[in-house]
């Protein structure tokens, strides 16, 4: 779908004829999610929209500096006439702010996650999308909005977090051409990659310590989990975002095919990460299954915070490895 945006038609009409919009991304939010948002919502204001950017979490420290980040909103009690879901595959993810898409007069979906479930009366869906960020790019461009030197910014912050630097499977020859078009504003490649994938925080590598330490393989080192108690954030002086890089450095590790990472929310509540380092595993059907979503490479769920629970995730995982 690099090409065409199916309904286009109506889609447009919705942006058009909406005098007040909310766009949110999902709960813990990553660059796609934020840099999806700030871009949308600074080229629908260009059309002079009344928008509230709704970012219910802590911003992550490198993506503060993103124009238009100062102006994001946890949730708005405003009824609006077309609320954009940005990077959600369900619409549990976007936790808080539910109720502001179920007041709304429309909901239109933007997406780019093969496992998900449709919620809005409208999509813009490319499973083969390397990031949100690609899909809006689209839209601005047959919608004749101007792309800015700002807009450009956080779209290209979408594309290369979701890509990790153009490093996973999701890049096509589609992805570098948007890139090219970006960097065309005048924009500084060197510079914004230093502030998105600059030095980690203490508290991330002191939970990652901690994570590795626990760490325990399966399959004659195929398999990594390890977890993430509730109090180790309180230990580090860490906030959530600390820990969203984690799972990743655990599927680095040399051997390892699969990784799964546990987070306790509380204690009823347990968060899975579920990260494939194989083209032929597909990770995101497990998620699928406990009524998660993702990715075949990066998917994730929640289940409930028991033993029993974590063998059957551990259990599945093992079951993918030959």
């Amino acid at each position: 779908m690099s090409a065409s945006i199916r309904n286009f038609n109506s889609i447009r009409r919705a942006l058009l004829k909406a005098r007040s919009v909310a766009i949110s991304g999902h709960i813990n939010p990553d660059g796609d999610s934020i840099g999806s948002i700030l871009a949308l919502g600074l080229a629908l204001e260009s059309l002079g929209k009344k928008v509230y950017m709704l970012c219910q979490d802590d911003v992550p420290p490198g993506y503060k500096y993103l124009p238009g980040a100062t102006r994001l909103l946890k949730t708005t009690k405003s009824r609006v006439d077309l609320a954009i879901a940005v990077d959600c595959s369900v619409i549990e993810l976007l936790d808080k702010n539910i109720q502001v898409f179920k007041k709304a007069k429309s909901i239109l979906e933007i997406d780019h996650h093969a496992y998900r479930k449709a919620f809005g009366d409208l999509r813009i869906i490319d499973h083969e999308a390397a990031a949100v960020g690609e899909l809006i790019y689209l839209l601005l461009a047959k919608c004749g909005i101007t792309i800015t030197r700002d807009i450009s910014e956080n779209l290209l912050t979408s594309i290369i977090v979701e890509t990790n630097l153009f490093k996973l499977t999701n890049v096509r020859w589609y992805t570098f051409k948007v890139c090219a078009e970006l960097l065309s504003t005048g924009l500084n490649f060197y510079q914004l990659v230093e502030k998105v994938y600059g030095p980690k925080t203490r508290q991330t590598m002191m939970l990652l310590g901690m994570v590795l330490l626990r760490a325990k393989f399966l399959k004659n080192g195929a398999i990594v989990w390890s977890i993430i108690r509730k109090d180790d954030l309180k230990k580090v002086g860490g906030k959530e975002y600390d820990a969203d890089a984690i799972a990743n450095e655990l599927r680095s590790i040399k051997g390892v095919r699969i990784a799964v990472l546990f987070r306790e929310k509380n204690d009823r509540m347990l968060r899975v990460s579920l990260r494939s380092a194989a083209y032929d595993i597909d990770v995101g059907k497990i998620a699928w299954n406990h009524e998660g979503g993702g990715h075949f490479d990066i998917a994730g769920c929640f289940i409930a915070n028991n033993k029993r629970h974590m063998r059957n995730i551990l259990s599945e995982v093992e079951g993918l490895v030959a």
